[in-house]
């Protein structure tokens, strides 16, 4: 069982980026997905999750309406799309697969001018 998150980068406020979770041994669609981040000095927190098979998704108050979960499941891919960043969203994020215990090496974002 592997993940590995892709797609951070440095960006000003206000843009987008989509980060990617690959993941291999597994197939997404029988697994809950979750993304995490972490910022320095502050605890992980939890940002999406997509349940599966229904697809239900949930967000945190910080990121709802700016964050979007989805998964391709030809791909066996999960996405995080990201508008609006702030500065606030910097950390480094984490695909996670919570009843498989496994996470990603993570990904960073930073949203600066």
């Amino acid at each position: 069982v592997q993940l590995v998150e892709s797609g951070g980068a440095l960006v000003q406020p206000g843009g987008s980026l989509r980060l990617s979770c690959t993941a291999s041994g597994f197939t997404i669609s029988n697994y809950d997905m979750n993304w995490y981040r972490q910022a320095p000095g502050k605890e992980r927190e939890l940002v999406a999750v997509i349940i599966y098979p229904q697809r239900f998704t949930n967000y945190a108050n910080s990121v709802k309406g700016r964050f979007t979960i989805s998964g391709d499941i030809a791909k066996n891919l999960v996405y995080l799309q990201m508008i609006n960043l702030k500065p606030e969203d910097t950390a480094g994020y984490y695909c996670h697969a919570p009843l498989l215990n496994a996470w990603g090496q993570g990904t960073q974002v930073t949203v600066s001018s």
